[in-house]
């Protein structure tokens, strides 16, 4: 990035916040990734588990239909065809979703919806989930085991991490979970969610308990980042301080990301090919994590994200930021997220809490990510006539990537590191070379620290 310092210190004197705002070989002593990936494989008994954290659609999800199931049409009667399992099928991802006739079946399907009686997120009626494997990377590798070629997702982290000398089960784990859903602020339910972090707190504390009392690395991608640093909020300082020795995040959305905006106004296929966003747009609306990934107020503030040329007043025109975000969603006629968004995700999304553990964010910059958009006289069921880019990984702005830099920087106690890798995707940092020798250089570091 032209014109930013390449190391930079934002915090004062007392703090210990280590900002490092862009790749640089020279300050990793020359080291080439080969020559890393042997000395943390040389750590050998010595390693820290590490578990892995999806990011949203980053792991397998299965379904099955109950008699209370209602389709809408024949072929959702008829498809697919579950022999065995006890009727379990793979709902996420199955290529059948690119079909239009069992697009509509699949939007059904991974529907939510909230009950208001119970202040919590529901599937729909004869819709029951699960998500298998839990503590193997095994369903987060590839979303489908048949295309391997195509669905690869945490393959090539989970390898690097291997050929290092990890072995699933002993010392890598992985901690899948239903991203449909998300949090909630105090005071509010959310069973699913809740439920996860339940099981990944007792994950952390198994590895560590079968590696020697060494605590784990948490390494997340994108949304995952956003469940770790809840699971590290919501715990007490002696427990984190015991069971995790630094969180990794990759692409997390500190502050959510205006492509949101898009996906609940007009619906977003995310670059699927052959899917029509009006099919999926009503299933992506009723996504909990979904109303937690837009734009939040305090990374964004007041900057015009949309603009409506049809719902202003005396044919002026109506923007929309951050603050006036449950206006927005009345007026792409989702009142029904109103409330949720109200009073479960907005007081979640106030504050960045502090981890209480180091943290390293590796974030892409660079790519051209959606900054605001203009939708015209059609309306929000119309595709947006003019979308403005800006800085980002393509998914998330750059504000939101970095945000822990002004959230955190004036604590004397946390510790974060900011590595932006130039020119490297959302996904695309999972499969990128220089962002793999950066996983493994922090890796290594605590496992050398470990030995020593």
């Amino acid at each position: 990035m032209e014109g930013r310092p390449a190391l930079l210190a934002l915090a004062p004197a007392a703090a210990t916040v280590l900002v490092m705002l862009s790749l640089s070989c020279s300050w990793c002593g020359g080291v080439s990734a080969a020559r890393v990936v042997a000395a943390a494989a040389g750590a050998g008994a010595e390693r820290h588990p590490v578990v892995l954290i999806p990011g949203a659609g980053g792991n397998q999800l299965e379904a099955r239909l109950t008699d209370e199931y209602r389709p809408c049409s024949l072929a959702c009667r008829v498809w697919p065809l579950v022999h065995g399992r006890g009727g379990w099928f793979r709902l996420w991802f199955d290529p059948s979703v690119l079909l239009a006739p069992l697009t509509r079946c699949f939007a059904e399907r991974m529907m939510l919806r909230y009950d208001a009686g119970a202040d919590d997120f529901r599937n729909a009626p004869g819709v029951e989930t699960r998500v298998s494997d839990f503590g193997s990377t095994s369903t987060l590798r590839y979303l489908d085991p048949n295309l391997k070629l195509l669905t690869g997702y945490m393959n090539t982290l989970s390898s690097t991490l291997e050929t290092a000398g990890y072995e699933e089960g002993r010392d890598l784990f992985g901690a899948p979970y239903d991203f449909r859903y998300g949090l909630a602020a105090p005071g509010h339910p959310s069973a699913v969610g809740t439920a996860y972090l339940q099981r990944l707190r007792l994950l952390v504390e198994s590895a560590r308990a079968a590696n020697g009392g060494r605590p784990a690395v948490l390494v997340a991608h994108s949304l995952g980042g956003l469940f770790a640093l809840q699971l590290l909020a919501r715990s007490p300082p002696a427990w984190r301080a015991a069971n995790v020795a630094r969180l990794v995040t990759l692409s997390a959305p500190w502050g959510g990301s205006v492509q949101e905006m898009l996906t609940f106004a007009s619906g977003n296929t995310l670059g699927v090919p052959f899917v029509d966003a009006s099919l999926i747009r009503d299933e992506q609306r009723t996504s909990e994590s979904n109303l937690w990934l837009l734009p939040a107020p305090r990374v964004f503030g007041n900057t015009t994200l949309v603009v409506s040329q049809a719902h202003g007043s005396g044919g002026g025109n109506r923007s929309y930021s951050a603050k006036n975000m449950t206006q927005f969603l009345r007026d792409i006629g989702f009142e029904e997220g109103v409330e949720p968004y109200r009073a479960r995700i907005l007081p979640l999304v106030e504050a960045l809490p502090e981890p209480g553990v180091p943290v390293t964010c590796l974030v892409g910059t660079g790519v051209d990510t959606v900054e605001s958009l203009v939708y015209g006289d059609g309306g929000f069921d119309e595709p947006p006539e003019e979308v403005v880019y800006g800085d980002g990984d393509g998914t998330v702005n750059l504000a939101s990537l970095v945000a822990p830099i002004r959230a955190w920087s004036d604590s004397p106690a946390q510790v974060v590191e900011v590595v932006e890798l130039p020119k490297v995707s959302h996904s695309g940092i999972l499969n990128d070379k220089s962002a793999l020798e950066q996983i493994i250089r922090i890796i290594d570091s605590i496992n050398l620290n470990a030995t020593s």
